[in-house]
């Protein structure tokens, strides 16, 4: 009995804590300290320390020698890295899926698109539960888009990046607006442009109309140019688009269209 209470408790400390860290409610790079975690969470210090190694197993947490732990950084040269893996992983999942998608499949796609182009959010002036709920349904619709997809192994390594790449959406949403509150207005609109365009329905409602159509070259194109959207947000946000001067980059491995 207490060792099935521990591992509840232990359960619990993993869940809480990855779903804060995902949403970066504990900011990327931010210690992360037991005392603080077990005043905040109400969790004791066993059920945490074992939730912290699994969260690092994960790499969602780092070990600081003779420190503790922090919440894993975010970067520009881990957002390639990640970018690169989505790429080699979602794009064989989403052409599998345009295979084998049945009426089912097109009727989740559709559906998925619409309650995204539900969601109104002002870049400029958002909430934490508007950016929830647009997380929660973008993910929702690309989750739709493979939805019809067989590869068991591949859709395994999909969650795991995605929910990296969650990490990293979501501080880059957040971007612009801190840097305005900061103070730090060069560059603010360019991030906030570049947010705009990633965000727009526009672009989701191309891809699922190639996807619905089944053509598998205009589906690779826009998922190649989707992917790189965000990218960009976080070129604009670092550096007031010094990087580029036009247009998003094109993505990491991949030849400029």
């Amino acid at each position: 009995m207490q060792d099935h209470e521990q591992s509840t408790k232990t359960e619990l400390a993993y869940r809480l804590l990855r779903r804060d860290i995902l949403a970066t409610r504990l900011k990327p790079g931010a210690p992360m300290k037991l005392s603080v975690l077990r005043e905040s969470y109400g969790i004791g210090w066993t059920p945490l320390r074992e939730a912290l190694s699994r969260l690092e197993a994960e790499g969602l947490v780092t070990a600081i020698s003779n420190r503790g732990f922090a919440v894993a950084p975010v970067s520009r040269e881990e957002l390639d890295d990640l970018t690169r893996a989505r790429l080699a992983v979602e794009m064989p999942l989403l052409l599998e899926s345009i295979e084998n998608g049945d009426s089912a499949w097109e009727s989740a796609v559709v559906t998925a698109h619409y309650r995204l182009s539900r969601c109104k959010v002002s870049v400029e002036h958002f909430s934490e539960s508007e950016i929830d709920e647009w997380d929660e349904k973008h993910a929702a619709f690309h989750a739709a888009l493979i939805g019809a997809a067989r590869s068991n192994w591949l859709t395994r390594f999909q969650s795991t990046i995605s929910d990296q790449l969650r990490r990293h959406h979501r501080f880059l949403s957040l971007a612009p607006t801190l840097r305005a509150a900061a103070g730090m207005s060069k560059g603010y609109e360019e991030a906030v442009a570049a947010l705009q365009d990633a965000m727009a329905i526009e672009h989701h409602t191309e891809l699922m109309e190639a996807a619905l159509d089944r053509d598998f070259e205009r589906a690779k194109t826009l998922m190649a140019d989707h992917i790189g959207f965000t990218v960009n947000v976080y070129v604009q946000s670092e550096d007031g688009g010094r990087s580029q001067s036009s247009g998003h980059p094109s993505l990491p491995g991949i030849a400029s269209k």
